[in-house]
């Protein structure tokens, strides 16, 4: 079955910059779109981005423009790319594997100090 497994959490100051990374397994890496969610204290689980089998991106409006999701197929991982970071942005980050099914990692805290 599909495994993930995130990295790349930590604690930053506003207006720095990190990089999460999501490392697939189980399947074909290539037949599944991936996106990135996150989870703040006292919200509800967000969708933060997508990349499509085809590459193609969305974005949240809240992160456009300053996250980037990328996709390498020769090691089977997703990143996402977080720049000038918030407070708000303050979440614990799922990466997402879905075709017909949908798959989850475990988490990776993000925080952003003010």
């Amino acid at each position: 079955q599909v495994q993930l497994v995130e990295s790349g959490g930590g604690q930053v100051d506003q207006g720095g910059s990190l990089t999460l990374s999501c490392v697939f397994s189980g399947s074909i890496f290539t037949r599944y779109h991936m996106a990135w969610y996150r989870q703040a204290p006292g919200h509800e689980r967000e969708l933060v981005s997508q990349i499509m089998r085809g590459g193609t991106t969305t974005y949240a409006p809240s992160v456009q423009g300053r996250f980037t999701i990328s996709r390498d197929n020769t090691k089977d991982t997703v990143y996402l790319q977080m720049n000038d970071l918030k407070p708000e942005d303050t979440a614990v980050y799922y990466c997402n594997a879905f075709s017909f099914s949908s798959f989850w990692g475990q988490g990776t805290q993000v925080t952003v100090s003010a």
